[in-house]
């Protein structure tokens, strides 16, 4: 059977894209699917402003701390609408430039909602049909709202890049990478925030020292953490936003936010309306697609790669998953997407990164016994003529049986930059012999990790 595409991609997100490329270089005719902005939550709204925001939270701080260097005071203040307009403007000059990778790889793209109408048709928009050999659905995720009364009137982790003018006061619902980071940039911005989470600790499933030390920074910094909230509700009047909460065995309190209240509490797949039901695929309960270990779903000729399968939810391996399809079904290369020591940072302040095992998951796999610990905490020299008792921490989890460094966890400057070059000795499987044996460059922070006792 002849089909207008030999590849259709639903989904024009990071992952989508380099799919789409990366099947059109093996000589693919490739269509894609995108009824909103493109390159997804991590350009439009994710990693991308996001990260130029935490770069804009850090300036009152430096410029308190050059006064320990000899500078003179600075007297500065933000202009919050200044702020947002660059950083929109430099998501819109990133759309330019994934249209452009678009029309240079010569894959035809569809401004439209698409939607399966059987296992190789899909509806563009609403007047058009297309069919294609192969299918990849690469539609990302979306903010979660709860059932909480009056959420209604929050908004959620995407909006915060289109607000007009500064919140004074906020209240920031969830204990996510996504939420304590929104909390870190506010805070920084002149915010007043608090955060409210339902547990003992934010950033659940990271290392403990790792969450620990920087929920206490946070607290350190005048971010507000209400823990162990068992009722949450929203209500707007004249003041603003009220957040009425109540903590495990106390009696409720409300929180005035200034006239807005963040919710950050996940995201879920975005797999409704695609007419999945249209096909074989198959998805769990939350509504993330099912497949194999080469993205595969129950329909033979349909893949997903991305938050959409809810596995790592992250913009790199959305894009190595489907580069590693278009590799194994267009190149005649197979290869599978590896999920372990995949590499992850989170841009708080203090910032953290992190790779391999926590120091929990290593006990439960490897037992208490055969597990061993280096942890270091110090001041870093950046520090000292600022007058700031600021702390990086940094930590590896061994495995005494083999040396083997199962993990790597840090917080403080630069930890992304950091944790990214010791990703590949852990990926490589090194050993705290081969850390110990590799000279630190000094002075830096970086030294730590080859220097721990």
């Amino acid at each position: 059977m002849t089909y207008d595409f030999d590849l259709f991609v639903i989904g024009a997100g990071s992952g989508g894209i380099a799919t789409a490329r990366r099947a059109a270089e093996y000589g693919a005719k490739v269509g894609i699917a995108e009824f909103d902005r493109l390159g997804g939550t991590c350009v439009n709204r994710g990693c991308v402003p996001k990260k130029l925001m935490v770069y804009a939270s850090h300036f009152a701080d430096i410029f308190a701390e050059s006064q320990g260097y000899g500078w003179s005071p600075v007297a500065s203040s933000l202009n919050w609408e200044k702020m947002i307009t660059a950083v929109n403007n430099e998501v819109t000059r990133l759309n330019g430039i994934y249209q452009r990778m678009l029309d240079n790889s010569q894959v035809e793209l569809f401004p439209a909602y698409a939607k399966l109408i059987d296992a190789h048709t899909i509806a563009v928009g609403e007047d058009r049909q297309v069919t294609a050999d192969k299918i990849l659905i690469a539609v990302g995720g979306q903010p979660v709202k709860p059932n909480i009364v009056g959420i209604e009137h929050a908004l959620t982790s995407d909006d915060v890049f289109n607000l007009k003018a500064q919140p004074q006061r906020i209240v920031i619902l969830g204990a996510g990478y996504i939420g304590s980071e929104f909390a870190c940039i506010l805070n920084g911005l002149g915010t007043e925030v608090t955060q409210i989470i339902r547990g003992d600790m934010i950033l659940r499933g990271f290392d403990d020292d790792l969450r620990s030390e920087i929920q206490q920074a946070m607290i350190n910094h005048g971010i507000r953490i209400v823990n162990h909230t068992e009722q949450v509700a929203i209500e707007k009047d004249a003041e603003g936003v009220k957040v009425t909460v109540r903590q495990a065995g106390q009696e409720a309190e409300t929180v005035v936010a200034d006239a807005v209240s963040l919710a950050a509490l996940g995201r879920l797949p975005n797999t409704k309306n695609l007419g999945l039901e249209n096909t074989k695929v198959q998805m769990r309960e939350n509504g993330a697609i099912i497949v194999d270990e080469y993205s595969l779903t129950a329909e033979e000729n349909i893949y997903a790669v991305g938050d959409c399968t809810n596995k790592i939810n992250l913009t790199p391996v959305a894009i190595n998953e489907g580069r590693a399809f278009a590799d194994t079904v267009f190149g005649g290369k197979s290869r599978t997407m590896s999920y372990e020591n995949i590499p992850t940072a989170i841009f708080t302040y203090p910032e953290a990164a992190t790779v391999g095992l926590t120091e929990a998951e290593a006990r439960k796999k490897y037992g208490d016994d055969a597990i061993k610990i280096y942890r270091s905490r110090f001041r870093p020299m950046y520090y000292t003529l600022a007058g700031k008792d600021e702390k990086t921490m940094m930590k590896l989890v061994v495995d005494q049986n083999t040396d083997q460094v199962l993990g790597a966890h840090m917080v403080g400057n630069h930890a992304a930059e950091i944790i990214q070059g010791v990703a590949i000795a852990v990926k490589m499987g090194a050993t705290k012999a081969d850390f110990d044996a590799t000279v630190g460059i000094h002075p830096s922070s970086a030294e730590e990790f080859v220097t721990m006792r």
